[in-house]
């Protein structure tokens, strides 16, 4: 009776199970967000905040009555007269808020208005990660909302 050698190297199940393994690990490292949001959700909170805005200001007008649009930086909040529930922008998101000196109630909150005409106290609301920042601008005389990309 012949003996079989045992072979050496490794079975296609045992190389299959490694490269699994492999491209498990591989996937969940590109989808940690390392602190820093990705140019996608950094665009559309900005998108969010601006949404909030036109809100606010269309409240204003709809109800011939001062709307506001409420910030606060540190917990990433924000609420708009006339859309009570509470909006939470993601954590990986730096928020900043450019605003008139008698619509600042903290050093982490502040509210832009506006008007029943459609103006507003005007200001500016910073959606940064890192290096990459958007800027919301609401221009006073107007009420308009823009979205421009820092450089």
């Amino acid at each position: 009776m012949a003996r079989l050698k045992a072979s050496r190297g490794f079975t296609l199940l045992e190389l299959v199970v490694v490269l699994a393994i492999g491209v498990t690990m591989y996937a969940l490292l590109l989808s940690a967000p390392f602190g820093k949001a990705s140019a996608g959700d950094l665009k559309a909170a900005a998108r969010e905040v601006a949404s909030g805005l036109r809100t606010a200001q269309s409240t204003a007008m709809a109800t011939r009555r001062d709307a506001l649009m409420t910030i606060d930086m540190e917990s990433r909040e924000y609420v708009t007269t006339g859309a009570p529930m509470v909006r939470r922008l993601p954590s990986n998101i730096d928020l900043k808020l450019f605003t008139a000196q008698t619509e600042v109630e903290s050093d982490h909150r502040g509210s832009i208005r506006f008007y029943p005409d459609g103006s507003s106290t005007g200001g500016r609301v910073t959606v940064g990660s890192g290096e990459r920042k958007y800027l919301v601008d609401v221009d006073w005389l107007t009420g308009r909302v823009a979205i421009n990309q820092d450089e």
